[in-house]
């Protein structure tokens, strides 16, 4: 679970956002860890959708995975490091908080409840497009919030739903990747930010 500083500061960012309706881009996933392609991905999103911000979720236990996560502190931390020089990113503890296995459709009940004056942008890479149909409530999902996929050249895409594109560089890169790289002891500098990269190896994340 994430410090009690970084879930205060969470909640005051989400309260204070809220006094106008607003353009809201949403990121969800492990971050197990943030790199570049998440942060690239999230600014074409914000620019070329013209979002008031683009709001970073990490899972708490994500439901279509079952790779071992590094603690919520420290992908939270993480995610602070990475985000914290674009005025316009956020990062949000909301599952990290709600506990247990975290539904996108759950997340934005929530929103919808504390916010509905804001109009919300579930961001998607390919792999979440062509997945998407299997998500929890996948209808609902997309009847709260409108569907963003970030279009990867030469990535079949199947949306069963309607879907706005956003074209972005394409940026072959995972952090299961990163995750191996360190372990290996190959370079991840350029991978993720210089921040994020020097909070790994201080912690000694992911060697084993």
């Amino acid at each position: 679970m994430a410090s009690p500083k970084c879930i205060e500061k969470a909640e005051t960012k989400l309260q204070k956002s809220e006094i106008k309706g607003r353009q809201i881009g949403i990121m969800g996933g492990t971050f197990n860890p943030v790199h570049m392609a998440h942060l690239v991905a999230a600014e074409q999103a914000l620019t070329k959708l013209r979002l008031d911000e683009v709001w970073f979720i990490p899972d708490n236990i994500p439901p279509h995975k079952d790779a071992p996560l590094t603690s919520a502190k420290d992908r939270a931390s993480m995610l602070d490091l990475a985000t914290r020089d674009n005025p316009r990113f956020r990062v949000k503890l909301l599952e990290l908080f709600r506990g247990g296995v975290s539904y996108t459709v759950d997340t934005l009940r929530y929103l919808r409840e504390k916010a509905p004056q804001n109009d919300y942008y579930l961001i998607m890479g390919s792999d979440q497009v062509n997945s998407f149909h299997t998500w929890k409530d996948a209808g609902e999902v997309a009847k709260m919030a409108t569907l963003v996929g970030i279009r990867r050249p030469g990535y079949p895409q199947d949306p069963q739903y309607p879907m706005i594109w956003v074209d972005a560089p394409d940026i072959q890169l995972s952090s299961t990747y990163i995750r191996r790289s360190v372990a290996t002891g190959t370079s991840i500098r350029y991978l993720v930010p210089e921040s994020v990269r020097k909070y790994i190896i201080e912690k000694g994340l992911y060697r084993d």
